[in-house]
This record gives structure tokens, sequence and C-alpha cells, in this order.
């Protein structure tokens, strides 16, 4: 038995309806990362025999980290929809990893690399 054209109508708005609510609840789930942008990092070690200070630029794109400059140091991590961040930077054999948050246009965090360890602050710089 055939349906009836109303009936075909129906189901395809029906179809539509909920494909768009499936399509609004995955962009709810997955906001546009609201991090992205060129960051100013400042790196203290408190602990070992590191240099006292370091400042780097991140660049974060679509969450994903990078180095945001021309210094040779690699920079790799990701920052999550809640402002959760995990980061590593390395040069030659030498790397140290991050963690803390970013929450509108800073954050703040622990790192630890080799002997030495301390914290980090960061502000955003640009969209």
């Amino acid at each position: 038995m055939l349906a009836s054209p109303n009936r075909l109508l129906s189901a395809a708005i029906g179809a539509f309806t909920a494909a768009s609510a499936l399509a609004t609840v995955a962009a709810a789930a997955n906001p546009a990362p609201r991090y992205d942008g060129v960051w100013s990092v400042s790196i203290v070690t408190e602990k070992g025999d590191c240099d006292r200070g370091y400042r780097y630029p991140i660049r974060i794109a679509n969450g994903t980290l990078a180095n945001g400059g021309s210094d040779p140091f690699t920079i790799s991590g990701k920052v999550a929809p809640s402002g959760a961040i995990t980061v590593t930077v390395s040069s030659g054999s030498k790397s140290a990893t991050g963690s803390g948050r970013l929450a509108g246009n800073s954050g703040e965090g622990l790192w630890h690399g080799g002997a030495c360890s301390g914290t980090w602050t960061a502000e955003r710089r640009s969209s």
C-alpha cells in the first residue's frame, strides 16, 4: 500500500525536524572554541636550576595549542571547552609539561620538566 502525499510530507517534515534538533544538540555539545587567539604565557621556575622565568606566545586555534612566535621551540596541547588545558613545550632533547585552566582572558597552572617545576600564568593578547 502506498502512503498518501500528506503522510509522506508529514514524515519528511518530521525527519527534517529531528535532524535539525540533532544538529542543534551537536552544536551545543561542541561550542565554538572560546579560547582561540594569541596568548602571552609567563613561566616561573620555583624549584630546580632552570632559568627563573620565560615568556612565550602561544596560539590557540580550534582548541589546539601551537607556537605563536618565531622562537625555535615546539608547543603542543589542547584546551577543553571548560578551559582545562594541557601543554608540552619542547626544544631539542628538553621538554616540560603543564596543566591548568583558562577562564575569560587569563589562565594559570603548574608545570614540570626535568628537575625543574613551577607555575605559569597567561593573558589573551588577541582573538
